[in-house]
């Protein structure tokens, strides 16, 4: 090889050298190709069934935080990133619109968690001892907090029942008593013991915060209403990994992508590692969380969603969407197998269904088939 001046006329005594590319490290992800396009197709399957808004769906494994799968729909075509995937108002620019599209539902985006929320409540109540799974409650329909009567989804009201008995039937009133034993003070420290005031760290861009009442705000209304899921926004990735970390034992977990490094030949690899040390509830507390959950799948609201031959544990929901009184809802379910010592959580959602949209009758089931395909197939790896 020469080299020339810019007139064209050859430069003596200098050389180049011709080296071959050397191929780069690879980065391994989590995600698990097969469970991402089967989520994929149940995600797609649904928002027709449902004419939905949208649907996403989280797999994660809650020991460690591995994200197995993470779908959200309607999706865009990433080769004409700029043609629109749905019709949109006129009155609306492509712009924002585009901006709508582009977003990851699962960790960009907040809503109102509804019931799946009581998982939490339920956490704080039995770790601070305000509550234990024999204590009896009544449910006359509504429960009167200040000046507002805050009603139970069944109106005629679930009569007495147990703590475990008010789980299995999400009955708002039963965990507005909870919350209320717990205290402002003490369940905001949850808040913060539970990670829920913070973003999960998640190794993708854009995760949005928590929208929690200042402390200071929080008075007897604020405090029965955050108590069953409402008056307050997260992303679906903070709260399955905050639920992840209730279910697995107590340990704090990070969702994550990454895995691991692995050079060209693959004779180096280097793991990525996340931290799982900090206990946020003891194991015996996580124990009979979980327990108290199966029950919730094995003869509760989330009977939809279990599955013969295996445990699973869950949580369904029915929250209704501001402005109150509109007819918008987001349905969901999160669920986890086995009941003790869980390899799998998922938390499926569903904006706007049109229909019937409950979550117990919409989610549920629709958790039992990912939860009937998928655990055989873990089982095997």
């Amino acid at each position: 090889m020469t080299s020339t001046d810019a007139k064209g006329m050859e430069l003596e005594g200098t050389s180049e050298q011709r080296r071959d590319p050397i191929q780069g490290n690879s980065l391994y992800l989590t995600l698990d190709l097969n469970i991402q396009k089967y989520c994929q197709q149940v995600a797609e399957q649904l928002m027709i069934e449902k004419s939905a808004k949208k649907v996403n769906i989280l797999v994660m494994n809650p020991q460690n935080g591995e994200v197995l799968a993470m779908v959200n729909v309607p999706e865009f075509d990433l080769n004409r990133p700029f043609v629109l995937n749905t019709q949109v108002d006129s009155k609306i620019k492509k712009s924002d619109a585009l901006n709508q599209m582009w977003r990851n539902h699962c960790i960009n985006d907040t809503y109102e968690p509804g019931s799946t929320f009581k998982i939490i409540t339920m956490s704080a109540g039995l770790d601070s001892g305000v509550v234990k799974e024999s204590d009896s409650f009544v449910c006359p329909g509504y429960k009167i907090v200040e000046d507002r009567r805050i009603r139970c989804h069944k109106v005629a009201g679930h009569g007495a029942e147990t703590f475990v008995q008010g789980a299995m039937n999400s009955c708002n009133p039963v965990f507005i008593e909870v919350g209320a034993r717990i205290g402002v003070s003490r369940f905001y420290d949850y808040f913060k013991q539970f990670g829920l005031l913070e973003k999960t760290g998640i190794d993708l861009p854009g995760e949005a915060g928590t929208i929690m009442h200042k402390k200071s705000a929080i008075g007897e209304v604020e405090l029965a209403t955050i108590s069953f899921g409402q008056s307050f926004q997260l992303t679906p990735i903070r709260l399955l990994t905050t639920v992840s970390s209730l279910i697995n034992g107590g340990h704090k977990i990070t969702p994550h992508l990454a895995k691991e490094i692995r050079s060209a030949d693959e004779s180096r690899i280097q793991p990525l590692n996340y931290d799982t040390n900090e206990q946020v509830v003891p194991a015996e507390i996580s124990s009979r969380v979980c327990a108290i959950l199966e029950q919730v799948v094995s003869g509760g609201s989330g009977k939809n969603a279990s599955v013969k031959g295996y445990k699973i544990g869950g949580k369904t929901a029915t929250s209704e969407k501001l402005p109150r009184g509109t007819g918008k809802y987001i349905s969901s379910f999160l669920g986890f197998s086995p009941t003790k010592n869980p390899k799998v959580a998922l938390l499926i959602t569903v904006d706007e269904p049109q229909g019937t949209y409950y979550g117990g009758m919409i989610c549920a089931p629709v958790a039992a088939t990912i939860f009937e395909n998928i655990l055989p197939y873990l089982a095997q790896k």
